[in-house]
């Protein structure tokens, strides 16, 4: 019988975020064939019907769509702050050697698309769109990588993906800061208050994930009333989230010994029930089982799956379904333009510039088993900028959506010749150094 081969939790991500990157092209796809069908009409109401809670002196009735990308994104950006803590403190950028390559990266990808694009725009009625070419999409760009199998280097992997959590805290920042209403900064001050808390506990190792669960929701409707976006909410709560087990592995190991141990002598050999004894000792293997998992790495875990396979398809579903039929688009164009040809060039340019400067400045060395011209390749997947980048144009244009359809647009198309392009030129220069 052939032996299974396991696969490391690395391996396992990529793959998570491949099938990811398919499943958000189909949805994609599927958008735009349902906006621009003859029942373009009821799939385009569903998104605007309004649902939510109304009581005295408290509203949150929302349209389906803004509960998708204030809601359900939430819960994406809490995982992209659990993705980002967890490289910060234990991964690939936790020590100044192993993020100099890909934080030079991240800085020229974003700073040139921006500045890339705010040179070729000259309409100001479409300026807030500078943020939309700054961030990359993870599971497209993985699933581009994932079509070329094992001729990728690992370590070309690990360089997207690292560079590409920066780009996110980055995008983060952004809508922080730029993207922001009118804040009332006494809510801010409320919510701020219940994160010092869980911060604190976390510090202490007191967490309930609960407790952790209803605090979360309070301070994400606080976010929302104060006007700053409250998936923002999502990433300050990640960061409360504690690293570190409760107990380590060997005294884990020692403590599942003694239940197996007492499991076998506790037991009747003729009777199906268990006894009371192996009842308690399968509950104190439950009790060891929580206190050596990271709840950190326990929640990233069990959320990666609801977030690949549902939350960011039902995202490009509800965000895609561009109407192309009319000439009203035509009239913004320019715009589309702008933002593709800033996210190709732009980070085509920025990440390569940028990794060579790094290079050449002796502060970083290329990944193992990598050459400069995949880093290329890697340059133009960087301009696949589809989650992120539809997320900031619906931030950018929340009530004009002549230049929201048009920015989409621009972010589809800009996607798609990077993607096309970044496969081609890693096929080659894979192909070449793979031997």
């Amino acid at each position: 019988m052939e032996k299974m081969t396991r696969k490391t939790p690395f391996q396992k991500f990529i793959q998570i975020e491949s099938l990811s990157g398919i499943l958000l092209f189909g949805a994609t796809a599927l958008a735009m064939i349902l906006a621009n069908s003859p029942l373009a009409d009821q799939f385009l109401s569903i998104w605007k019907y309004k649902i939510g809670i109304s009581s005295t002196g408290f509203d949150l009735i929302k349209p389906l769509i803004l509960w998708v990308n204030d809601g359900l994104m939430a819960i994406f950006f809490f995982l992209i702050g659990l993705e980002i803590k967890r490289e910060l403190l234990l991964g690939e950028l936790n020590t100044v050697k192993k993020a100099t390559f890909p934080l030079f990266a991240a800085i020229g990808g974003m700073l040139v698309p921006v500045l890339l694009f705010l040179l070729l725009n000259h309409n100001p009625e479409t300026s807030r769109a500078w943020g939309i070419p700054m961030a990359t999409d993870i599971a497209f760009s993985l699933a581009i990588l994932k079509l070329l199998g094992n001729k990728v280097p690992i370590g070309l992997k690990i360089f997207l993906i690292a560079f590409a959590i920066v780009d996110d805290l980055g995008a983060v920042l952004v809508i922080a800061i730029f993207y922001s209403e009118e804040i009332k900064w006494a809510l801010i001050g409320v919510a701020m208050i219940l994160l010092a808390l869980l911060l604190f506990l976390s510090g202490k190792k007191i967490y309930i994930w609960s407790f952790s669960l209803v605090i979360g929701v309070v301070i994400w409707v606080l976010f929302l009333k104060a006007g700053i976006h409250p998936t923002i909410a999502g990433v300050l709560m990640a960061f409360t989230i504690p690293i570190r087990q409760k107990i380590d592995i060997n005294s884990y190991v020692d403590g599942l010994c003694d239940v197996v141990d007492n499991i076998k002598d506790s037991g009747n050999p003729g009777s199906i029930l268990l006894s009371k004894q192996q009842i308690d000792e399968i509950d104190n293997l439950e009790d060891w089982t929580e206190k050596v998992q990271s709840p950190l790495q326990h929640l990233e875990h069990k959320l990666h799956h609801w977030v690949a396979y549902l939350i960011i398809p039902v995202f490009a579903l509800s965000n895609s379904g561009v109407q192309l039929g009319g000439g009203g688009l035509d009239l913004h164009l320019t715009l589309s333009g702008t933002i593709a040809l800033s996210l190709v060039a732009g980070k085509l340019i920025g990440v390569a510039l940028f990794s060579w400067l790094a290079l050449k400045l002796r502060v970083a060395e290329l990944p193992a088993g990598t050459n400069f011209g995949q880093v290329i390749g890697v340059a133009l997947l960087a301009g696949v900028g589809f989650t992120m980048s539809i997320f900031v144009s619906n931030l950018a244009f929340p009530d004009q959506p002549m230049l929201l359809d048009s920015s989409k647009v621009g972010i589809l198309a800009g996607s798609l010749f990077a993607g096309l392009a970044g496969y081609l030129v890693l096929r080659f220069t894979s192909r070449k150094f793979s031997s």
